[in-house]
């Protein structure tokens, strides 16, 4: 099982691809797509579509795992990472690659044990369960690889669920 996982923004967008080898989880990509404030909102949203698009083209994932929205105290930047996860989901809607919602209580408890981990937390368990050198950086590459990771360890329980259902 390969999961694209997504940690949607307009400015930064994480993305982590992660492979199910056998009983274990191994990092194949990860990183940022950064877009430019001063670019046009289309431009930008744009970007980030080819961007994922191209990811789901080179690793053909089974399922794309995206964060859910936190709407802190801006509601203005809420729905700009709304917009942001809206072209990714439709990027993967377009290849027809199942898509999964995680709220970041979810993956913090999926990947650490507790919803209310901290960032420094979050990217130390995902170095140790990717068996990485070190923890990944930036945070939000790190926080999209814990998105594939929640979806992943999850995805066993639910296809036998699904069967039995």
């Amino acid at each position: 099982m390969v999961v694209l996982g997504i940690d949607p923004g307009t400015a930064n967008t994480g993305f982590g691809v992660v492979a199910r080898q056998g009983a274990r989880l191994v990092a194949l990509d990860g990183g940022v797509i950064e877009t430019s404030a001063g670019q046009d909102p289309g431009e930008r949203l744009a970007a980030i579509f080819e961007r994922v698009d191209g990811l789901l083209g080179k690793y053909s994932p089974d399922a794309l795992a995206v964060e859910d929205l936190y709407f802190g105290a801006n509601a203005r930047s809420a729905f700009a990472v709304g917009q942001a996860r809206g072209v990714v989901i439709l990027a993967a809607g377009r290849r027809r690659i199942p898509c999964r919602s995680y709220t970041p209580q979810q993956v913090k408890g999926a990947v650490c044990g507790s919803g209310r981990a901290g960032k420094a937390q979050v990217q130390r368990m995902v170095q140790a369960l990717l068996s990485l050198p070190e923890p990944p950086k930036p945070d939000h590459a790190a926080d999209a690889l814990a998105v594939a990771i929640c979806h992943a360890n999850g995805a066993p329980l639910r296809a036998a669920m699904e069967r039995a259902a």
